[in-house]
């Protein structure tokens, strides 16, 4: 039987079940300090100081249909940035900008309050007191290497926090940090 984890992964976790640059000192911490279910694999990654879902599975097509970037399946991030984007900027990443490994596509970007259902994050955002910060929602159907992050950066909004909320049709809601819920496919 096929299956499928949904895992809010925290701040500073590896997207794997194993530290490959552990250099004889303490591992840093990877999946298998929370999720003890067998042969399964992550189909994507989230970067270590990025949050949210992550999905895992024990189904090969499935992890290729979630992961291809062929397949197009569409991503939403909370993004907290430095400084409020203006609507000309905003407009950039809805158009697609352009990247050191070439243009985007058009993103579905839209400015948003700090989502309700929010975590603290450990360690905390550093927050400079001259310059505020915002939060924008993006959604895109790619998954380069730090993509979002180097979008918002293209803009001139440098990426605070970055959390994925929604991949495909699975979301975050109802799984608190640290913790996953196992669906059978």
């Amino acid at each position: 039987m096929s299956k499928l984890v949904l895992f809010n992964k925290p701040f500073n976790v590896l997207s794997q079940f194993t530290d490959n640059k552990n250099t004889g000192k303490q591992s840093r911490q990877n999946l298998k300090d929370f999720i003890p279910i067998p042969n399964i694999y992550p189909a994507g990654r989230l970067d270590r100081d990025s949050e949210g879902l992550l999905l895992l599975t024990n189904d090969g097509r499935l992890q290729n249909k979630i992961a291809n970037p062929k397949n197009k399946m569409s991503k939403t991030y909370w993004v907290q940035v430095e400084g409020e984007p203006s609507d000309t900027a905003l407009q950039a990443l809805r158009d697609g900008v352009m990247l050191k490994d070439g243009i985007t596509l058009p993103a579905k970007i839209r400015k948003i309050e700090e989502p309700q259902q929010l975590w603290k994050r450990e360690p905390p955002v550093r927050f400079r007191k001259t310059v505020p910060d915002s939060w924008v929602e993006i959604t895109i159907k790619e998954g380069r290497n730090r993509q979002v992050r180097r979008m918002t950066a293209a803009i001139g909004y440098p990426t605070l926090r970055l959390i994925r909320y929604r991949i495909g049709s699975w979301t975050l809601d109802g799984i608190e940090p640290e913790q996953y819920i196992e669906l059978s496919v």
